[in-house]
């Protein structure tokens, strides 16, 4: 091992000598890099190697870079790069390449390479690093979005992203994301393509031949075509014609995607729901623009257009989320203040209760006819607040039993009335609201009610109220990391905060979350490294962690404290 670590130092001499030469560093800092180098190659060789090792040796390279490229900034010398850099360029990749084949599932270890390279090596670099990836990772989608990214940003080749996006889809033929960033990709190349064009035109210049079909974005339309035949989604439909619409050139593709989906997708209330608000996009009389009246008959105009589809909708798909869609649009407007009495009129057209104010007896009909759906009571209690009701309570007991009570879909109606509560009640009330919102059986309204419950008690009796309601939830579980968090956050906004307390908040929480919750340990650390803390006190905190860490968040926070250590995190 000893001839190998000396090897190796001794191939740094010829850039450690120009470093000195040209004045980047002294002959005492080129001694210290020595040492220090040999120290963590040792680390590197041993027979049984810690990731953190490679990690450490890595960013401590990589600082010497940074400082390389400020001092040179410093005293504007900008040659011998061949000689200095690269060779340091060179191994950072070579010891990446150790990790990621010994460490192949660490993915965060594959993108700290590419991030690396993107910084400092070769495009061809980065290249070579994904496919190495992609053979270890190919069922993750993602990474093969980034490769093929990386191809069209970093090396302007369109050929390899597109052949990456098909390799793509033999692994993942039904995934969402890789057709809609494939399809954006076939517009960004026709896009770049056409600026070429007219570039070469102003110039005067034919010196390429461009094919019109790839002019005229017939390639995204083949993709498109590929996609909706796997994936017969309205959602995803118009995801795609969101992704054209925001190119110029793309007119004739989105009439196409629109036909589309109008003619194959209209059991879907997201088709309705879409085509309705592109009536608002529709486009006005530049003369009815010029004047105030004219600006607002234009609304008018505009929102009729959408009452018409939607209510076109409505008798085609009588469902609840296709009358939720029509609620929803229309209270939007209503809370807009366009045109309410109109709307308040076409609202009673739609859901006709006869004797109530038009948004009032529209939601309540609504209520009525889906009991059950948590979207359609929040757009009730959320129209009978904005009218300032006096049954708004009533309405709430109501809400919360007939929605499934077992079911975490009702915390927006709790989460509604925590709301209407602190605004309209007494602080009493308000109490009592969230002291029935934590006997909830279900886990997420519990834990949303006891953060709500600490933030109010915060913010209406100060310190002492929110320490007090920490005090005696603390043990009702279930408890939530932010629950603790948030008390952190508190003790620290005082005037004089005390760490004792911190360590108490901190130490409570690792009680719940200490086995799986690497960043909470971080926290801690970072806090006894802080002007309040003890730095002496971070070696046990290290110690425990190691020890009560479960899986993966091991070597998580493992790396993290490295780079903690290296003042990099």
């Amino acid at each position: 091992m000893a001839e190998i670590v000396q090897q190796r130092i001794e191939d740094r001499i010829p850039e450690l000598e120009q470093l000195e030469r040209v004045g980047l560093f002294t002959k005492k800092e080129v001694k210290s890099i020595i040492k220090r180098a040999t120290a963590l190659e040792y680390k590197l060789h041993r027979l049984i190697v810690n990731k953190e090792d490679f990690i450490a040796y890595v960013q401590y390279e990589i600082n010497i870079l940074e400082l390389i490229k400020k001092r040179r900034a410093h005293i504007h010398y900008q040659f011998k790069r061949e000689e200095i850099e690269y060779p340091i360029i060179h191994r950072i990749n070579s010891v990446f390449r150790r990790a990621t084949n010994k460490w192949k599932d660490d993915v965060q270890l594959w993108l700290s390479h590419v991030a690396f390279c993107k910084k400092w090596a070769t495009k061809g670099q980065i290249s070579k690093v994904f496919s190495a990836m992609l053979a270890i990772h190919p069922d993750k989608p993602a990474l093969w979005i980034m490769a093929a990214k990386s191809e069209l940003e970093d090396r302007s080749s369109s050929e390899s992203a597109r052949h990456l996006f098909l390799r793509a889809l033999r692994f993942h033929p039904n995934n969402k994301k890789v057709y809609q960033e494939y399809f954006r990709m076939e517009l960004l190349h026709c896009e770049k393509l056409r600026k070429q064009k007219k570039e070469l035109e102003k110039a005067e210049m034919d010196l390429v031949s461009f094919s019109p079909e790839i002019l005229s974005a017939k390639l995204a339309e083949v993709v498109y075509r590929d996609a909706t035949g796997k994936i017969k989604e309205a959602e995803f439909v118009i995801s795609l014609l969101n992704i054209a619409a925001i190119f110029d050139f793309t007119k004739e593709l989105q009439d196409f995607i629109l036909q589309d989906l109008q003619a194959n997708y209209t059991e879907d209330s997201l088709t309705w729901d879409f085509m309705a608000k592109r009536e608002l996009e529709a486009p006005g009389a530049g003369e009815e623009l010029q004047t105030a009246k004219g600006r607002a008959s234009d609304i008018s105009r505009r929102e009729e257009g959408c009452c018409q589809v939607y209510e076109e909708g409505v008798k085609s798909l009588n469902t609840e989320p296709m009358w939720t869609c029509y609620v929803a649009f229309c209270w939007e407007r209503l809370k807009r203040k366009t045109n309410v009495q109109e709307l308040k009129e076409k609202l009673q057209i739609l859901l006709s209760s006869g004797d109530a104010e038009g948004a009032a007896s529209v939601a309540m009909a609504a209520t009525q006819l889906y009991s059950q759906s948590v979207s359609v009571w929040s757009l009730s209690l959320q129209t009978m607040m904005q009218l300032g009701s006096g049954d708004v309570g009533k309405l709430f007991q109501d809400a919360l039993t007939r929605v499934n009570p077992k079911v975490h879909r009702s915390l927006p109606l709790w989460q509604l009335q925590v709301q209407w509560s602190v605004a309209n009640q007494t602080p009493e009330e308000t109490e009592a609201v969230f002291k029935r919102g934590l006997l909830s059986a279900v886990t997420v309204i519990a834990m949303e009610i006891k953060e709500s419950y600490l933030d109010w008690s915060y913010s209406t009796g100060g310190y002492k109220k929110a320490r007090k309601t920490f005090t005696s939830l603390q043990e009702n579980r279930p408890l939530s990391k932010a629950f603790f968090t948030r008390m952190i956050q508190i003790e620290k906004e005082q005037e004089t905060p005390k760490m004792n307390s911190l360590r108490e908040y901190y130490e409570r929480a690792l009680q719940e979350f200490g086995t799986s919750d690497d960043d909470l340990w971080l926290q801690y650390i970072q806090e006894e490294l802080g002007p309040l803390g003890q730095p002496e006190n971070c070696g046990k905190i290290h110690w425990r962690a190691m020890k009560f860490l479960e899986g993966e968040s091991v070597e998580r926070f493992t790396s993290r404290y490295t780079l903690l250590q290296t003042g990099h995190l």
